[in-house]
Formats: C-alpha cells, structure tokens, sequence
C-alpha cells in the first residue's frame, strides 16, 4: 500500500546501519541506501522528529545453528547518519527492534504513532521489526529505498509480498516531501 499520510508525531527506526555490517554486504546497492536513511534521519531532525538508530550486538542465547555465529558484532554506526545528541539509540539482541529493548516504551513516551522504518536486512531485522510495530498498534511505513537484503530475492519477497500487509511503503523522497507538507 503506497502512503497516505503522515501522523503528528511519526518516529524514524533505522535498524542495524553499522559499520562492521554495511562493509560486509557485497553489494554497491548498499551505498544507496545508507544515503537514503542518512537522509531520512536529516530530515526527521530539521523537523525535530525522533530518530531511532538501532544496533544488534549479538544474538540471544540459545540455538546458533540457524543462521549466524551468534557471535558479537560491533555497534559502531555508519559514520553517514551523523548521530546527533537527540537520537534515541537502543541495542538489540533479537531480530526485532521491539524486543527486550524498550523501544516501545520510548515511542509511546514519546507520543509516536507511526514508525518510519529503514536499514539492513530487509527479510530479519527491518521485517520482524515491521512486524512488531504492527503488532503494538503503530502505523508502519517502510522506506523501500532505504533497505537491503544480502539475499536479493528475500528483500523482493518482504517489500512486495509482506510489507504491504504491514503497512505503507514509499521511497525515502516520497517521505519527506509528506513531512514537508504537514509541517
């Protein structure tokens, strides 16, 4: 579903934008889109809107068998957004943004009622992401010009099949000219 409107108060999550996980990703697209959330998260600050940056530090324990090594991974984000005292930072440890994190809580603090969401990997942590805002009631837009997969097909499945399901999709342009227009 293309987008509609901005709420009064929208918050941008980007999800797992760092360092040691961007320069992993064999793929130039890859650039494109830490442009675009960089962008995003300019804009929600001009607006004086919240921005989110989440980073993953690890997996739970448990099993480690289905994908990763479940080893930590270094928290530093991309140097492109910029971080500003006002950004809200929260570290996870699961797929979601939403879980063991207090994010949710934050928001509603914050009184946010729609999620901006952007960063890698489109099919994890962006889509488990999108799932639980969902799920607590948000509004979910998803900047599909501002996501990736390393699995190319994975991200063509979550933003044609799932996100539309979720919520609202628009490039990152298409976002802020909305902001811009109800500000």
């Amino acid at each position: 579903m293309a987008l509609t409107t901005i709420d009064p108060v929208p918050a941008l999550v980007v999800i797992d934008l760092q360092q040691g996980i961007v320069s992993a990703f064999d793929d130039p697209s890859v650039t494109a889109v830490v442009k675009q959330a960089a962008h995003l998260a300019a804009e929600f600050r001009r607006h004086g809107l919240p921005v989110v940056l989440v980073t993953v530090t690890g997996r739970a324990p448990g099993r480690t068998d289905a994908g990763g090594s479940g080893g930590a991974v270094p928290a530093d984000l991309v140097g492109e957004l910029d971080v500003q005292p006002s950004d809200h930072l929260i570290t996870k440890r699961r797929r979601s943004a939403f879980h063991d994190t207090g994010l949710d809580t934050l928001l509603r603090d914050l009184g946010v009622t729609q999620v901006v969401l952007a960063g890698i990997s489109t099919s994890s942590g962006v889509e488990s992401t999108a799932r639980s805002a969902s799920d607590h009631g948000y509004h979910v837009v998803l900047a599909t010009d501002a996501m990736t997969d390393p699995d190319t097909e994975a991200h063509g499945h979550s933003v044609g099949r799932v996100f539309p399901k979720l919520g609202e999709t628009a490039t990152a342009a298409e976002i802020t000219d909305r902001i811009e227009a109800t500000r």
